[in-house]
């Protein structure tokens, strides 16, 4: 059975007086035996030291005359009649004299007994409390050596301990009665406190219920100045704060909810059991009725790539992206997810339909424009070729610099249209797996002549044999633009290396020229559509331009990233990384 507090407060207090009462009655009642047995001894010697003085003296340990024996047992019953006590008188022997309630020929010898040895032997007076042998009642015994020559007997008077108990009792009695009186009060104002403190507590109790329940309006009335009002006090206090607290967090939370509903791009908050935490209107157009709020996030998004960034993200907490062509038929998004403190994750998706489209219309645009120009350009460079084998020295010159910018613009129409396949994925990638050296060595064997010829030193460097998945025609067509960029930009006479190394993210394959360096401000735009550092020497030399562009493409689509380190009089290295086998989709779907 489950006691409230008033029981408890009420049990308590009453087990408190009770365990007083008891320690009380004991500690009294012993006290007071104790004084009154000390002070009946003492009023039994008094006794004693005026009947020694009324009785005759005794010697010597001879018999007795029968006749004096009587009158001494007659004194005795007189005295001890009007004394209320018993007396005994023994010889120097401890042999029975006279006794007032027992025949002295019948008792046996006192020599032995502690009183009459200490008033026999040593002369003082001897206490002690027994039960008498002759009539088996309990008594005091005080003994006093008789006055006279020595050796002399001894007078003992002696009192019958029932009267102590019966005293005793009555003491006990009064004691219980008390005591019974005091519990009963006490009793009955614990059970005033208790009720009084249980009540209290009950209003502490169902503040706290109704806070528990979420009215944080509740307040505690406790008018008292103890404890228990400090207690309340300070719930309110605490109540009130928290009030204040959520009220502002609920105004914050409809700031944001406002803020993120006014928002263009659909925004989901997942939790970190992959639930569905919050979203906003835009979010709930896109997904439809699917979205719910506390719904398992792969019963309401049901595109791979968004599940997969988000499960990344709640993995690892770092930022993830994906793209997402399944959330909504016929529109596409860029989504971006990041952690959000220890709670979950945030999703913001940014619709890029429009700019899918505006760049397919782009690459279609330059992919035909491209097309249709190589016929005519070929044409025209057929013609001029023609024209330069029987043309007279004056049209020569005219009919060399036709040739050469159709011959630039047939390269500028080939790279454009190479750059519009792989943006678009037309030209579809082969992948299988290839060893790093033998990628280096294919490279190394189409551009050994040139290197020759120009007077270059080419090396070859491949601290690796740990294979990657690409399509090797591919990273041929980048390792061979970034060759030519170093044969055709670095000094002259000056040599090239070729190099394969481990990294982090997989292998890292690079070109190094000893050239004059490229200035820092150009290095973020290098793999930009025709950007040029120089643009003289760039159309001198018969670059279109679109060279970096067409490497950063086919390496991005391998999932890997390019680079570019360059210092002013001392070179460039370019390079570009290709993931490992098994973290190639990963890599993808990020970039």
């Amino acid at each position: 059975m489950k006691l409230g507090l008033f029981s408890k407060l009420f049990l308590l207090s009453a087990a408190c007086i009770m365990v007083a009462m008891l320690i009380t009655d004991a500690l009294v009642r012993r006290s007071w035996e104790h004084s009154f047995e000390q002070q009946l001894r003492n009023q039994l010697e008094e006794k004693a030291r005026g009947l020694r003085e009324s009785l005759p003296p005794v010697t010597g340990c001879a018999p007795r005359n029968a006749a004096a024996l009587s009158g001494l047992k007659e004194e005795l019953s007189r005295q001890a009649a009007a004394l209320n006590l018993r007396i005994t008188v023994v010889d120097h022997c401890g042999s029975v004299l006279a006794d007032s309630s027992a025949e002295a020929e019948r008792m046996e010898n006192h020599a032995q007994r502690l009183e009459f040895r200490a008033a026999l032997e040593r002369g003082a007076v001897g206490t002690d409390t027994r039960t008498s042998h002759t009539l088996d009642v309990p008594f005091l015994y005080v003994a006093l050596p008789l006055r006279g020559a020595q050796p002399a007997g001894a007078v003992r008077v002696s009192y019958p301990l029932d009267q102590i108990r019966v005293e005793s009792s009555r003491i006990r009695n009064l004691i219980l009665l008390a005591s019974l009186i005091a519990l009963t009060v006490a009793l009955l104002l614990a059970a005033l406190a208790a009720r009084l403190i249980s009540g209290r507590s009950q209003r502490i109790m169902e503040f706290a219920r109704r806070v528990a329940a979420g009215d944080l309006s509740a307040r505690v009335r406790d008018p008292s100045t103890d404890e228990l009002s400090e207690l309340a006090h300070a719930l309110n206090q605490t109540a009130q704060q928290l009030e204040n607290s959520f009220r502002d967090l609920d105004q914050s939370r409809a700031r944001f909810e406002a803020l993120l509903n006014s928002m263009q791009e659909p925004v989901l908050a997942v939790s970190p059991d992959r639930k569905v935490q919050w979203f906003n209107s835009q979010m709930a157009k896109i997904a439809g009725s699917a979205l719910k709020i506390d719904a398992p996030l792969v019963e309401s998004i049901r595109d791979p790539e968004v599940t997969r960034a988000i499960r990344q993200t709640l993995e690892t907490r770092e930022i993830a992206s994906a793209r997402s062509e399944l959330i909504s038929p016929g529109r596409v998004f860029n989504i971006v997810v990041a952690p959000v403190g220890s709670e979950g994750v945030v999703a913001v998706l940014a619709e890029i339909t429009h700019i899918e489209k505006t760049e397919k219309v782009r690459r279609d645009f330059v992919a035909n424009v491209s097309h249709e120009l190589r016929t005519p350009l070929t044409s025209i460079q057929g013609y001029t070729e023609t024209l330069l084998e029987n043309a007279p020295a004056g049209q020569r010159d005219f009919l060399e610099i036709i040739r050469k910018n159709a011959k630039r613009m047939a390269r500028l129409t080939d790279d454009l249209l190479t750059l519009a396949r792989v943006e678009s994925g037309e030209d579809a990638l082969r992948f299988q797996l290839a060893s790093p050296s033998q990628v280096l060595a294919d490279i190394f064997e189409s551009f050994e002549e040139t290197a020759r010829l120009q007077g270059r030193s080419f090396i070859v460097d491949c601290r690796t044999d740990k294979p990657v998945r690409c399509d090797p025609d591919k990273i041929h067509q980048v390792m061979s633009n970034l060759v030519e960029n170093a044969f055709k930009y670095g000094s002259p006479s000056t040599g090239v290396t070729l190099g394969a190394e481990n990294d982090v993210e997989g292998v890292r394959f690079y070109v190094s020229d000893q050239g004059d360096g490229i200035p820092s401000e150009h290095l973020s735009r290098l793999f930009e559509r025709f950007y040029r550092v120089d643009k003289s020497r760039s159309q001198d030399s018969g670059g279109t331009g679109l060279g970096l562009a067409i490497v950063k493409h086919i390496v991005l689509k391998h999932g890997g990233s390019v680079k570019v380190e360059s210092e002013l009089g001392k070179g460039s290295v370019f390079s570009f990384v290709l993931p490992e086998p098994n973290a190639w989709r990963m890599n993808v779907t990020r970039h």
